[in-house]
């Protein structure tokens, strides 16, 4: 089990660490929404545009890239969104046997099927460089690339929380 733990502890120091960047992004992703809208108040005051597509594209790009990267950060934080009708009630042991269920039958191959259904579309976005069809936009290759990482880093923090829990479960600890 020891050498299961060091995965866990791998696993969770790299979606810490994406988490945190995350974190930022929304301060970037916010400063930017609200030059965004200063910036066309303004320009009509002054007569020139001072805002563009690309800045709107890119506010848009971030919060994709929060969200999609702030879910295994939640997870493993198991801050995500859960119906705790009959959950609540259960012992520590109980919860711990539902969680290693819930990823493996149900997170992992749910991400798996994502990156399943996503690739095709990704590698035809990247071999055709896919622009944005707004003037002045931004590629978009890169951002349905991060639906994949997501998907990666997701499955990843679903073994580690698999694991954590079914160190819970079997250390036949009732609580």
């Amino acid at each position: 089990m020891s050498k299961l733990l060091k995965i866990v502890r791998a696993i969770d120091l790299l979606n810490e660490l994406v988490g945190r960047i995350s974190y930022w992004l929304v301060l970037l992703m916010v400063a930017i929404g609200a030059w965004n809208v200063l910036g066309r108040y303004l320009g009509k005051m002054v007569g020139t545009n001072l805002t563009s597509n690309s800045l709107i594209e890119v506010q848009w790009y971030l919060f994709d890239v929060i969200f999609l990267f702030g879910a295994a950060y939640a997870l493993k934080y198991n801050e995500h969104v859960r119906v705790d009708i009959f959950y609540r009630g259960w012992s520590r042991r109980r919860k711990a046997l539902a969680n290693v269920w819930g990823n493996l039958i149900l997170l992992i191959p749910f991400s798996s099927l994502l990156i399943y259904y996503s690739w095709g579309t990704v590698i035809n976005s990247w071999k055709i460089r896919e622009m944005s069809p707004d003037p002045g936009g931004l590629p978009r290759y890169p951002i349905k690339s991060a639906i994949i990482l997501a998907c990666i880093l997701l499955i990843l923090q679903g073994i580690s929380e698999a694991i954590k829990n079914w160190n819970i479960y079997s250390s036949k600890e009732e609580n």
